[in-house]
């Protein structure tokens, strides 16, 4: 984090810096360029672009008084004016009264930040390019034309065309909502505060008060559901591993014979979609399906008196963590195999010529051997089964359910529990406060624990 805060802060130096340096020895057309975009390119020869920033200014200028300085002056009370019902002279009836949208005040709101940001980004390269040519014409080198521009952005600078539209299309689809859904958090867009008919407005940090708290029903809900979320994240992740790797290791050894039959089986059933086996998993296990009606006809359990494997508490979650295994112990294994196959097979000998066994080898060379070169998989992996919908949802959908849980079931994750409130209940301000915890939460772990991995600390390091 201080690298991050040193590294923002020389960023700021270096562009004040800039600004105070084209101001203080810029020349006219320079320190113009402070106020009219492109100035400084149009005087000295470099027309194309200087029209160009000068439409960004003028366009920057007609978007603000005809939209911007709307929707801005609306990100503080998020309207005003709720839907209702107004009676019209005219006809002699009720009629709705369109009111304020508080969801698209705010999104608008946005938008015109973002719009805010990318300008003065737009205008502190306008101020640079002007300087820039201003020292050329005075060191007496050429400035670009346009075409000689292109065709910079089309050789040593190639990375920058290359990267615009994928930055463009991340900004517009992922940082732009991502950054509205935050904001979501701190207000009280619930089930009782639906737009346009009733505003929502801000609330400050009181969401993420009621989630933390003990007290209430939601707090009461998250906390079992955070604990559950993490012990569902390392039994996920260390039992998939743990097996997956044995399992390759029994396959990679020499005395198996056809391992490529048993590899092959592995990735058939990688082959079938995901949804797919967990929806069949969820109809073999339900309390009427094929497993129970099975163990019944061979007199194992009674007759009309089923296991809960998925209706229980205790039982459902052992399930889900079994059906899971079951599911992701092959790409373990693919994974695994490849590693194997690569360690030094001098390590082997010379340990078995020091009187090493089998389990010993395991401990002091496969083993670490592996998890050097595996552990930023483990850490990912552990991130994607906190966040893990899809084996969740299609087996229980959260359940079984509980009268003491809001909106969630014994087996519910973070994740599927910021489904429910957003689908079923509507909660957009709680679900946001989720997944900031979530965000948070992923976040510090992969960072923590990837810096003190010896992955990151000495690549090259082992032998």
């Amino acid at each position: 984090m201080k690298k991050l805060f040193d590294g923002i802060k020389q960023g700021f130096k270096n562009v004040f810096g800039l600004l105070k340096d084209a101001w203080e020895y810029g020349d006219l057309w320079t320190r113009l360029s402070f106020l009219v975009l492109g100035a400084g390119n149009i005087a000295r020869k470099q027309i194309v672009k200087g029209i160009i920033y000068l439409a960004m200014e003028l366009g920057f200028i007609f978007y603000m008084i005809m939209f911007g300085v709307t929707a801005l002056s609306h990100f503080g009370d998020l309207g005003t004016k709720e839907q209702g019902m107004a009676y019209n002279e005219a006809t002699g009836v009720y009629e709705t009264a369109q009111g304020d949208n508080s969801m698209l005040l705010l999104l608008a709101a946005v938008v015109a930040i973002f719009i805010i940001v990318f300008f003065v980004v737009m205008w502190y390269k306008n101020v640079k390019s002007a300087y820039r040519t201003q020292l050329n014409k005075e060191m007496g080198k050429k400035n670009n034309t346009i075409k000689e521009d292109f065709a910079d952005y089309l050789d040593t600078k190639l990375h920058f065309t290359m990267l615009f539209v994928p930055i463009m299309s991340v900004l517009v689809f992922n940082i732009l909502p991502l950054f509205y859904m935050i904001l979501i958090a701190f207000t009280n867009f619930d089930r009782t505060h639906q737009p346009p008919g009733n505003l929502f407005d801000w609330v400050g940090l009181r969401n993420f008060g009621v989630m933390l708290s003990s007290k209430g029903t939601i707090g009461q809900t998250f906390w079992p559901i955070l604990g559950w979320t993490f012990v569902w994240a390392i039994f996920a992740t260390f039992l998939n591993y743990i097996f997956g790797m044995l399992l390759a290791i029994i396959i990679n050894r020499k005395g198996t014979k056809f391992k490529a039959m048993w590899r092959t089986f592995f990735v058939l059933t990688i082959a079938i979609p995901q949804f797919v086996s967990l929806l069949l998993m969820r109809h073999m296990f339900a309390d009427n399906g094929p497993m129970n009606g099975t163990l019944m006809s061979l007199g194992i359990i009674p007759e009309g008196d089923p296991i809960l494997f998925l209706s229980s508490k205790t039982l459902a979650r052992i399930t889900i963590i079994i059906i899971n295994l079951w599911v992701g112990m092959p790409y373990t294994v693919l994974t695994t195999t490849g590693i194997l196959q690569n360690i030094p097979s001098d390590l082997y000998e010379s340990a078995k010529v020091d009187g090493a066994n089998a389990v010993t080898i395991f401990w002091k060379i496969t083993l670490p051997y592996m998890l050097f070169v595996t552990t930023p998989k483990l850490i990912t992996d552990f991130v994607g089964n906190i966040n893990n919908f899809n084996v969740i949802f299609f087996l229980s959908e959260g359940g079984p359910k509980t009268t003491k849980y809001y909106q969630a079931g014994y087996t519910d994750l973070l994740v599927t529990w910021l489904y429910h409130l957003t689908v079923d209940s509507k909660d957009y301000c709680y679900a946001s406060v989720i997944g900031i915890f979530v965000f948070v939460i992923s976040a510090v772990l992969s960072l923590i624990t990837y810096r003190n991995t010896a992955s990151y600390k000495d690549e090259e390091g082992f032998s």
